[in-house]
């Protein structure tokens, strides 16, 4: 009887009604795309912003496997009768060859009308698609709901009997920290370049460690008060620096931190009226941290403890230099200091033909990110450390070697420390065809 409908029915109306099945075709296929294609994070920035499109999409797509159903039984129903109308047309207009040449055509008109075209331009407009598609494509899934449930059911059963659980995906979608950076870097114009590498620090603070920013024990500028007190008055008048360490004798002797604002109290009158007790009243008591105390924690104890100074000890307990909130921040945001007896040791100095000179006790992690260069950082932490480490011994003259792609030529040497050392960037053709020592 509904063949007979079929038949008797004028070929304007089947074809008009074989077009309608086709553009809904359409539309199941784009809304499928449309959707799974969707920016998880731009939809939960647009629901913030209550975009209604993107709330309806968010229900939706809180049960995928019921999305999909609803999809996919549309879409089969109506490909299905597509088929059938076209059977009917074709039999009609051509006989019994009709079933072959509508099957051909249909085939074909379906693929490009009706699949390749609405999907790729929903991969390509996503929202455009899937916001509109989500105002019929909830109250189908209302009104089918039995239909999806039940085939959810037949699905659900068939996959775990393969081994996989369809119950067993995340709620919550997170990026890897890794992933997270490839999304900064590859933000283009949408985030400055200056914003970007800031971004891109803040990332590499968790890979590192207190070690990788303090200054070396040998380094460190203090006041010992073993010192006669002109000597110590003498320093505090002429520092550089905003915050003394306070020892006795020894650096692992410290007594407190001295903030030069505080020296005022007892330098009011003459220079015979202060004491060492004095000194060590006025000094704020020291603050350590352990040398492998990740950045990303040490600059949350920094704001926690309201400190802007620390000193590092190891496993033994010994010190091994100091930390400062700003040589920490600059590991974010880049140099900043206007320190005096910064700008006057210049730890790089750019030479010709692309060589550099560079202080030994330069940090691997600061040399790396001034010329953008790939030096090992996971051993020792400045460039005398690397080299030490490469050659075994501390050498008797000048000498010349390669690590890796860079070459080193010693500079200036002294009984314990390569003091300075010229080295340049070579290519992966000159690395092959150079020994590591000549």
């Amino acid at each position: 009887m509904g063949s007979s409908a079929l038949n008797d029915m004028p070929l304007g109306l089947l074809f008009a009604a074989l077009f309608l099945l086709l553009l809904l075709s359409a539309f199941f296929s784009s809304s499928e795309t449309g959707m799974m294609a969707l920016n998880r994070y731009r939809l939960k920035h647009l629901v913030k912003k209550q975009n209604r499109g993107a709330i309806r999409a968010t229900e939706l797509l809180k049960r995928p496997d019921r999305l999909i159903g609803v999809i996919l039984i549309g879409n089969n129903l109506v490909n299905i009768l597509a088929s059938a109308l076209a059977t009917v047309i074709g039999l009609r207009l051509f006989g019994d060859a009709g079933i072959l040449v509508a099957s051909i055509l249909l085939t074909i008109t379906v693929l490009v009308f009706s699949e390749v075209t609405p999907k790729t331009i929903a991969a390509l407009h996503p929202e455009k698609v899937a916001f509109p598609a989500s105002v019929v494509l909830r109250p189908l899934l209302i009104g089918l709901y039995p239909a999806v449930w039940a085939i959810n059911k037949v699905s659900n059963l068939l996959s775990r009997l393969l081994g996989v659980n369809p119950e067993s995906h995340p709620t919550h979608e997170h990026l890897a920290p890794e992933e997270l950076r490839t999304v900064v870097d590859e933000a283009g114009d949408l985030i400055p370049d200056q914003h970007q590498k800031m971004l891109l620090n803040i990332f590499d603070l968790e890979t590192a460690t207190v070690e990788d920013i303090m200054i070396p024990r040998n380094e460190v500028v203090g006041l010992d008060l073993e010192d006669d007190i002109p000597a110590l008055l003498k320093q505090i008048r002429t520092s550089d620096h905003t915050r003394l360490p306070v020892f006795e004798g020894d650096i692992n002797q410290v007594v407190g931190i001295l903030h030069l604002r505080n020296a005022s109290r007892f330098l009011y009158g003459e220079d015979k009226e202060v004491t060492h007790d004095a000194i060590r009243r006025f000094a704020r008591e020291p603050y350590f941290v352990p040398i492998s105390t990740p950045l990303h924690v040490q600059l949350l104890n920094f704001q926690k403890q309201k400190r802007r100074m620390a000193i590092v000890v190891d496993e033994y307990g010994q010190v091994q230099g100091i930390a400062t909130l700003e040589d920490l921040l600059e590991q974010i945001v880049g140099e900043f200091t206007t320190n005096l007896a910064e700008e006057q040791s210049q730890e790089i100095v750019a030479l010709d033909n692309g060589w550099y000179l560079i202080e030994g006790g330069a940090s691997v992690r600061d040399v790396n990110r001034t010329l953008h260069w790939e030096l090992p950082t996971d051993g020792p932490k400045t460039l005398n450390g690397v080299m030490m480490e490469y050659l075994e011994n501390i050498p008797d003259g000048n000498s010349c070697f390669q690590i890796g792609n860079y070459r080193f030529e010693t500079a200036t040497l002294s009984e314990k420390f390569i003091e300075k050392t010229k080295v340049r960037l070579v290519s992966s053709a000159q690395s092959q065809n150079q020994p590591d020592l000549f």
